[in-house]
């Protein structure tokens, strides 16, 4: 046989050989840990009051009297506006006088009738006038307190729109009335962290307006859907705001930490994503010694240099996070060291944080 033959056919049989038989690949491998994860979820939010109205007339009328100033703080139940009420005083003056005399008629009916004097159709005609002119001066009379605009609330007025002497109908608006003693401060999640959100959560909100001072509230409340558009949850805190600074509509940037969640936890560099799949590279051992299992895991949140597990593996599996490229399924390896698990590597309590930036519409 030619030389030139001979040396082409072994270099074939050699390409032929399997992995195994040029030796075991050398790897470093890390176990999988539990780890404490939080979740730090930065959002722009806006402010709203605590409560806040539009002070606004339910007649036509004119003003008579305006009793605040812009920006003025006022208490519940102080007298706001006052609208003219001559003629309502008028008639609940005639009201008053029309059911005291059914008020009279009706004691002297029932004193005759307890004597037999009088009829019962007579007295239940007399309770029917009684009652007919004691609903008429409370109508009149609740007319005439609509004509007195009260806070119904303690707060701040806002810019009076209106002067005294000016006519005003429903839906004009006076003034605003906001209570600041608190503020709303809305904000949207991703639904991916929807088991992540709770009632009473901390929340910490500043705004480049105030430079950048740091206010503390709590998450009170939840939306109860999903937006079908941006898969994002409206979530509500509430913010102290014992000095006035804040004010309705202020932009906010918000930092919400999510509920702790004990989860299992990978070094990112043990990963081996696939098309929309994620894999790893899990050591077995073997009669000949270790060999490597591909296996599929679900995985959660990203963090810095570390990956959370949803499912696929448990705690201390031994996972391949050096010489990735030159390993297959079922291959034999030589484990070259033993990384520490990360959660060790980070510290004995483990305060993973993955900041999320989320835009409120």
């Amino acid at each position: 046989m030619p030389f030139a033959l001979c040396a082409l056919l072994g270099s074939l049989n050699a390409l032929a050989q399997p992995p195994a038989a040029k030796g075991a690949t050398e790897v470093i491998v890390q176990p999988a840990s539990m780890a404490q994860l939080t979740t730090t979820i930065e959002a722009l939010g806006s402010l709203r009051a605590n409560e806040t109205i539009t002070l606004t007339s339910n007649e036509t009328k004119k003003i008579t009297r305006i009793n605040f100033d812009d920006g003025q703080r006022v208490e519940k139940g102080q007298i706001l506006v006052e609208m003219t009420s001559r003629e309502e005083s008028a008639l609940l003056e005639e009201a008053r006088f029309n059911t005291d005399e059914a008020k009279k008629q009706l004691d002297r009916v029932r004193e005759l009738a307890n004597r037999g004097a009088a009829s019962q159709s007579e007295l239940d005609q007399r309770i029917r006038e009684f009652e007919a002119a004691r609903a008429r001066y409370n109508a009149t009379e609740s007319r005439l307190k609509d004509l007195v605009l009260l806070a119904p609330f303690s707060g701040v007025v806002g810019l009076r729109q209106v002067s005294v002497g000016a006519l005003v109908s429903p839906g004009n608006t006076i003034t605003t009335l906001n209570d600041d003693s608190k503020m709303k401060l809305d904000f949207t999640v991703p639904a991916i962290y929807l088991r992540s959100l709770a009632k009473g959560l901390p929340v910490v909100a500043k705004s480049r307006d105030l430079g950048d001072k740091e206010f503390q509230g709590e998450v009170v409340s939840i939306d109860n859907q999903i937006d079908e558009v941006t898969r994002a949850i409206k979530v509500r805190a509430l913010l102290d705001n014992k000095q006035h600074e804040l004010k309705q509509g202020m932009l906010m940037l918000v930092d919400l930490k999510a509920a702790s969640r004990d989860a299992v936890v990978i070094s990112e560099s043990a990963l081996v994503p696939l098309a929309s799949n994620n894999f790893v590279f899990v050591l077995q051992e073997a009669e000949g010694g270790p060999v490597v299992e591909r296996r599929q895991i679900t995985i959660g949140e990203r963090f810095p240099g570390a990956v959370e597990v949803l499912s696929g593996l448990s705690p201390g599996d031994k996972l391949v996070t050096h010489g990735l490229q030159k390993i297959r399924p079922g291959q034999k390896v030589r484990v070259l060291a033993e990384e520490k698990p990360f959660a060790e590597k980070a510290g004995e309590a483990l305060h993973l944080s993955d900041l999320i930036k989320t835009n409120n519409n």
